[in-house]
């Protein structure tokens, strides 16, 4: 009763307003050589950062219905800590120009008058192909009248105004309507998502499977959980995602199962067929998510192209890719589904090119770029962790031990009774007037064992 969403429950205020201090860890990959990677060099990079925010998440317009569902949207705040980052906001890192390497791509089967119009555009706009910008503005958006220009060349190619900026849409900001099970009738299907934004399933993929909305939103699972495997639903990712366990283990001495990402996460169709849907698809190891993300030529996958297809990480120079840096994980007390400690890491990319027509495009070979890595991570700790600690690990050990001093008491009880028993069978034969070894004797007076008739002739 106490995990199900009931604002009388012990784990609402934790649902409602989530304790945990979240971070986000952002990295950057600056590109080291953009001349020659114009020319048509392997692209160099050099990492940078981490740049860390302090994530605070609450949840508002929590609406309880009739069918056991609560509905909710969730906010995200971001803010920097200088103290946790290697660097600042106002650093200057050299990176690809996402929109105008993009528009180009996207442009590219369009007919040449148009692609001449872009250039031209890039040009007067003196657009190149790698910027020199601050990490605040990659981060949180700058102006670029080539947003403008771009949409009036191919109206619509870009549908938004203002600034751009690779996590404009994290801070301040909600991931989508969440409708959840309150768990209130079963406790099973407690946190399972029954809509997203009204849907049952989402449309950015070819398939059912693909577009299926499965498993939670992913801040807390089912209680008595099995060593098998977990689902949630990512509004980032666009699509749910299934870890899978790897083993169990302690948490500040609680109990947990942790859970991994499978190599068929981001499979390609070929070597993982179910995928198929999230195609079109390039190598193992990354997922277009262009229809999801304003039809841009992006890229998901594991930072540093971890457990990807070896050929993504031979075409650029500077990525050494290791499950401890890069593989994301998640471990939850399995007996409440709360998870305990968790790192969820993602990479983003953009696909780039030589664009005929799109003389700012120079003679750069076909790469999946990395852009920027991040870390989304959070621990229980302090006097959340004590309870939790005292509830679920300590005091089913007290009782646990106060059942086997019981035991032990028991025995010596129930030996003493057994004796007991035995002297007092033993004492009640002694007086039985057929026990064996005694001489009879004439009968006294009469009495409670006196036999009421005698026989007198004796």
């Amino acid at each position: 009763q106490n995990v199900r969403i009931n604002p009388s429950s012990i784990s609402y205020q934790m649902w409602k307003d989530i304790p945990v201090p979240f971070y986000l860890s952002v990295h950057f990959f600056e590109v080291l050589n953009p001349k020659e990677v114009l020319q048509g060099a392997k692209p160099v990079l050099g990492q940078r950062g981490p740049y860390v925010y302090r994530e605070y998440r609450n949840k508002t317009n929590i609406t309880f219905h009739d069918n056991d569902t609560v509905s909710y949207l969730e906010y995200r705040k971001l803010f920097f800590q200088p103290h946790l980052s290697n660097g600042t906001e106002d650093e200057y890192i050299v990176v690809p120009n996402i929109l105008m390497l993009g528009a180009a791509v996207m442009m590219e089967k369009l007919p040449d008058f148009v692609k001449s119009l872009l250039s031209t555009a890039l040009t007067l706009l003196k657009q190149q192909a790698f910027m020199n910008r601050t990490v605040g503005e990659i981060m949180w958006g700058y102006e670029d009248p080539l947003i403008n220009a771009i949409n009036m060349i191919v109206p619509g190619l870009i549908p938004f105004k203002g600034k751009f900026g690779l996590f404009i849409d994290f801070n301040n900001t909600n991931t989508g309507l969440f409708t959840v099970n309150t768990g209130m009738k079963d406790i099973t299907q407690v946190h399972m998502v029954d809509s997203w934004n009204g849907l049952k399933k989402v449309n950015y993929w070819r398939s059912n499977q693909c577009n299926m909305i499965n498993g939670t939103s992913g801040e807390m699972w089912p209680p008595f959980m099995s060593p098998t495997s977990l689902e949630f639903y990512s509004p980032d990712a666009c699509r749910s995602m299934t870890l899978v366990y790897e083993q169990s283990g302690k948490f500040q001495g609680v109990p947990i199962y942790r859970f991994v990402a499978p190599k068929t996460l981001f499979a390609n169709g070929t070597d993982y067929p179910p995928n198929e849907g999230f195609c079109p698809c390039m190598q193992s190891g990354i997922q277009n998510v262009s229809t999801c993300r304003l039809n841009a030529p992006m890229f998901i996958s594991h930072p540093h192209f971890y457990n990807a297809d070896p050929s993504l990480v031979d075409a650029v120079e500077g990525l050494h890719p290791s499950k401890e840096q890069h593989g994301l994980f998640l471990d939850v007390h399995p007996m409440t589904g709360i998870p305990m400690n968790c790192s969820i890491k993602l990479q983003l990319n953009l696909y780039i090119k030589h664009v005929d027509g799109i003389k700012q495009t120079g003679d750069i070979k076909p790469v999946v770029l990395p852009l920027v890595w991040f870390a989304e991570s959070g621990s229980i700790e302090g006097s959340v962790l004590k309870q939790f600690y005292t509830n679920l690990v300590l005091l089913p050990s007290v009782l646990d031990y106060v059942q086997y001093i019981f035991l032990g008491l028991s025995v010596p009880l129930i030996l003493s009774a057994a004796v007991l028993m035995a002297m007092t069978q033993r004492s009640a034969g002694e007086k039985s007037p057929g026990a064996p070894g005694r001489q009879n004797k004439p009968p006294s007076a009469s009495s409670e064992t006196t036999p009421l008739l005698q026989d007198t002739d004796t």
